[in-house]
Parts: C-alpha cells; sequence; structure tokens
C-alpha cells in the first residue's frame, strides 16, 4: 500500500495567492518532505507568477513540467549570473562567483566548452567502474555504525561521509580535509550568507586552499581528475588557473551536498512508509526504481534553476521581458500531475526515471551517474545490513535546511 507523506508540522505552509504585493520566495512548507503547497495551487492555476526575492526584486516562477524543460532548455534564457537582472540566490553569490563562474552559471559556447572537458570523467562506464569503490566506503561506514552502535546521527555517520569520500577519491582530495571544504560550503550555499561572508569563505576556499591543491597537482600529477585536467587542460593553455579553481570549487561541493541531502531525506522518507522499506527488503531490485522515486519526490534542489530572458519570450499566455529573472521550481514540476499520475502518492514501482531532479537540457547534472550509484549502493546496503532501522527521536523534532541552497535535513537521529 501506498500514500502521501505523513504530515509533519512545518508551520502554515501558504503563501497568499492573487495578493497585491508578490509572495516571498521561498513559500514555506507544511509538510517538510513535500514542496510549499502554494507552489502546487500556482501550478494548478496554470498561471505563471512573479514572487519576490531576498532584495526586494521579482522573479518568474516556473511550476509546471512542461514549462521547466521549455524554459531550461531554451537558449533565450541565459544561466549567466553576471547578467543584469539574473535572480541572484543571496547577496554574497553573485560577488562570490564574479572570479570564479561556476559551469552551472555559464552559458554557450563557453559552458559547452568546459562540460567537454568533464564528460568523460563523470560518464557512465567510468561511473560504472567505480561503484566497486562506493560498495566499499558504504560498507565500511555500515560496519563502523553497528560497532558504534545506535542511536546515532545518520548524516554525520552515512549520508554525507559517503559522497565525500568518493568524490575526494575521483577528485584527488585528501579527505582529511573534509570539515574545512563543507564548512565553507555551508556559508557559500546559504540563503542567510553576506557579502562579507561569502567574500571571505569563496577566498579560503579558492585562493588559499584550491589554488594550492592544483600548484601541488601540477607539480606531482596523480590518477585522478584533478591531475588530469591539470595535464590536459592547464597545461595546454586550454583552462586557466581561475577557471579550473572555478570547476574544482563547483565538483567539490556539488559533488557531495546534493547526494548528502538525499541519503537522509530518502531514509526518512522510507521509514515514514514503512511498506515500502519492507517490499525493498522483500525484493531489492526494486531500488533503482525507488531511487529514481526518491528524486522525483523530494528533489533537493529548491531553489530552482535560475535564468534571466534574452528577449521577450511569450510562455503561457505572458510575455516574460528581456532582462526579467526566472526561476524553474524542479521540485514543484516533478508534483506535476500531467508528467506523474498522482504525483503526491510516493511508490517505488513508479516510473519516474523521467523526473528533472538532476535539471533538464545542456545544464543537467553531470555527476547524475556517480549520484545514482551511490544512493542505490547506499539504500541496497541500509535495508540489507539494519532492517529494523527506526528513527530515535519524534518526526517533528527534526530540523531542515529550509535557509540552504540544496534541502535536507540537518541531523537524523536513527537506532536499530
Amino acid at each position: 500500500m501506498t500514500g502521501t507523506t505523513a504530515p509533519v508540522p512545518a508551520g502554515s505552509g501558504r503563501c497568499p495567492f492573487h495578493e497585491v504585493e508578490p509572495p516571498a520566495f521561498p513559500c514555506p512548507r507544511a509538510n517538510p518532505l513535500n514542496p510549499p503547497p502554494y507552489y502546487g495551487e500556482l501550478r494548478d492555476s496554470g498561471q505563471l507568477q512573479k514572487l519576490r526575492l531576498w532584495d526586494g526584486s521579482l522573479a518568474w516562477i516556473i511550476t509546471r513540467y512542461d514549462d521547466f524543460r521549455a524554459v531550461v532548455s531554451d537558449p533565450r534564457f541565459s544561466a549567466d549570473i553576471t547578467r543584469e537582472g539574473y535572480p541572484t540566490v543571496n547577496a554574497g553569490m553573485k560577488v562570490a562567483r564574479g572570479k570564479y563562474p561556476s559551469l552551472i552559471t555559464m552559458d554557450a559556447p563557453r559552458h559547452t566548452r568546459h562540460r567537454r572537458m568533464l564528460t568523460g570523467e563523470f560518464a557512465v562506464k567510468r561511473m560504472e567502474a567505480y561503484r566497486p569503490k562506493i560498495q566499499r566506503i558504504v560498507t565500511e561506514l555500515i560496519d563502523a555504525m553497528v560497532e558504534h552502535g545506535g542511536p546515532l546521527d545518520l548524516v554525520e555517520h552515512l549520508a554525507l561521509p559517503i559522497p565525500s569520500l568518493a568524490i575526494c577519491e575521483l577528485l584527488g582530495v585528501p579527505y582529511e580535509d573534509h570539515d574545512f571544504f563543507q564548512a565553507k560550503a555551508k556559508v557559500l550555499a546559504s540563503h542567510k550568507t553576506s557579502r562579507e561572508e561569502a567574500l571571505a569563505a569563496g577566498h579560503e576556499l579558492c585562493e588559499v586552499y584550491l589554488r594550492g591543491l592544483i600548484r601541488k597537482k601540477d607539480a606531482h600529477p596523480e590518477d585522478d581528475i584533478l591531475s588530469r585536467l591539470v595535464v590536459k587542460q592547464l597545461r595546454t593553455g586550454e583552462l586557466s588557473e581561475d577557471e579550473l579553481i572555478s570547476m574544482s570549487r563547483l565538483l567539490l561541493i556539488a559533488g557531495h551536498e546534493t547526494t548528502a541531502n538525499m541519503t537522509a531525506m530518502g531514509t526518512l522518507l522510507l521509514l515514514q512508509h514503512r511498506e515500502q522499506w519492507e517490499a525493498l527488503r522483500a525484493d531489492p531490485a526494486l531500488v533503482p526504481q525507488a531511487v529514481e522515486e526518491m528524486l522525483r519526490f523530494l528533489d533537493p534542489t529548491h531553489s530552482g534553476r535560475r535564468r534571466v530572458a534574452l528577449e521577450d519570450v511569450e510562455l503561457r499566455g505572458t510575455t516574460i521581458r528581456a532582462g526579467e529573472g526566472v526561476i524553474a521550481l524542479g521540485l514543484s514540476a516533478n508534483r506535476d500531475g500531467n508528467a506523474f499520475p498522482e504525483p503526491d502518492r510516493f511508490d517505488i514501482r513508479r516510473e519516474a526515471r523521467h523526473h528533472v531532479a538532476f535539471g533538464y537540457g545542456n545544464h543537467q547534472c553531470l555527476g547524475q551517474p556517480l549520484a545514482r550509484i551511490e544512493l542505490q549502493t547506499v539504500f541496497t546496503e541500509l535495508i540489507r545490513r539494519l532492517p529494523g532501522l527506526k528513527l530515535a527521536v519524534p518526526g517533528d523534532s527534526l530540523h531542515f535546511k529550509d535557509e540552504m541552497f540544496v534541502y535536507g535535513v540537518k541531523e537524523l537521529p536513527v537506532q536499530w
């Protein structure tokens, strides 16, 4: 039997519809594992509406599945964060990415050139060859959990270490530095970060740490992604040192933050739907399909894919003017009943691979083959090794990362 997520009180979850003053973005959630109800109202109304951002500016909110795919794949909408009208997440992001623009916030042809340098590194075949190492990481972490005994925080002991260990090994970053770069990532990914805080964190991560690491790789290349980028791209002049720092920062931060949050929230979702947990125990072959449904249902990228219109664009009978910001919300698109029947029902047997949790089009997540392997491995082993896993605290006492660029649960105390 399947059903909607059991409610966990977290405020009213409503933004007033049809207000004279546009509501503030992001809107509040009523249930921390469901999107804000207002996005569903907006999506079901068929209307486009602007919401007010942190700095008082306005941006169009895209809530429908077809509209999401149309906007993020349309070259008339720019991902370039330096363009006037781009809807930034916080006061520090535009400044912090000024010198080190992210692959996420580039347009073609620069985006195409940079992405091509990484495509082979994260190809499905290469990542599948890495699966045994992911298995080893997961096995050792669960071994340590069993030895430690519960209750313990699943985020600290499993969800965060898995992608951190994996991306450190792939990139050639010393894992003993993970506390440092995770702390800087938290600053850079928070909606509350000031311009000064972002500049300071960006300087320490980019100018001090990553520049120093890249120069070490240049002096002594090894068998890792950063070393190969140094040899093939930096030494040949295909990338400047600043461009490689920017690329390294994205891989390091994006390589662990989203998967860690999906692991913890996916576990919580399964624990709230015990019949689905037991179905996976009975048939582990369902895990890959279950992972796609978890990605659809939860989609931690709640800040959306951000664009600015380069020219006037007609969408759903509304003109989006040149220079206006647009935020395409995957977490709303993934709950569109036109794309997913009974979208608010969590069902691990659903065919959900066409979700947009990894984005869509040319900016689709490069690391998705790695993320899928990590999530498939951790849920297979977690259910097999700890079949009696359960929350160690009441569900309504959990705290969530509403203020972060990537959504998740802050701590997940469990026992078994």
